[in-house]
């Protein structure tokens, strides 16, 4: 999927929908200490960053619902102007909805952390299930590690290591059953998979793409399908000006 595609099953999806994706997700976003595991595999991921560094801009498309923003991250201004609104629907964003953009940006960038993945892996039930002497690809189980998460236990994820720079290339998270993670909700099928170029000199691992789809109902009747895609580009090291 390109960054102007619209996914096909989320044309005519409720808002609420990826809202309901990304709040099965998010508590797998954050957590504690790593776990020893396979010695290749915790290296690799104790030098992985999940977002982007700092210090580097970059262009962001979001496409979600039928809909697409484009964003600009100019990590060379202070932190709380490095954020513009650049495209809406492929568009020019009118005035208001660069207001709303900067209000939202503004409340988001107080709170939150940044996503910390690899740290809800449960590496002590990793095992290479490929490895082509390039790549070895790891599963492993996901830890609950807040309160109320009940979607960890049914997910498994599938890490893909490329050994001669010792990088994380890609980061699934997949439900191998339908499962229901709350009463009155079933999910079929959820899968998030982030993916990474290679370090390269002075460049490091550089986040390329998040990809994230969920299929399931709510009381049997509404629709949670939902599909939504973030690609990253024009990724620079920033220069103080």
């Amino acid at each position: 999927m390109t960054p102007t595609e619209t996914p096909r099953a989320s044309r005519r999806l409720p808002r609420w929908s990826v809202f309901c994706l990304a709040r099965f997700l998010l508590p797998l976003l954050s957590g504690a200490e790593p776990t020893a595991g396979p010695p290749e595999l915790a290296a690799a991921l104790g030098r992985f960053r999940a977002d982007p560094p700092p210090g580097w801009s970059y262009t962001q498309t979001t496409t979600a619902e039928g809909r697409s923003t484009v964003e600009r991250c100019d990590a060379a201004k202070p932190p709380w102007d490095r954020w513009s609104l650049l495209e809406k629907d492929g568009r020019p964003p009118t005035d208001a909805e660069r207001q709303a953009y900067l209000e939202a940006r503004s409340r988001r960038s107080r709170g939150g952390t940044a996503p910390k993945i690899a740290e809800q892996l449960d590496l002590t039930s990793a095992e290479c299930v490929a490895d082509d002497g390039v790549r070895a690809t790891y599963q492993c189980r996901l830890k609950s590690l807040e309160r109320g998460d009940r979607t960890a236990a049914f997910l498994r994820a599938t890490v893909v290591v490329h050994r001669a720079t010792g990088s994380i290339e890609s980061i699934e998270l997949n439900a191998p059953a339908p499962f229901s993670p709350t009463l009155g909700v079933k999910i079929t099928a959820l899968r998030t998979r982030l993916t990474y170029s290679l370090p390269a000199g002075d460049t490091p691992s550089l986040l390329q793409r998040v990809e994230t789809s969920m299929r399931g109902t709510a009381f049997w009747v509404k629709s949670l399908d939902a599909e939504m895609s973030v690609v990253f580009a024009q990724q620079a090291r920033a220069t103080k000006r």
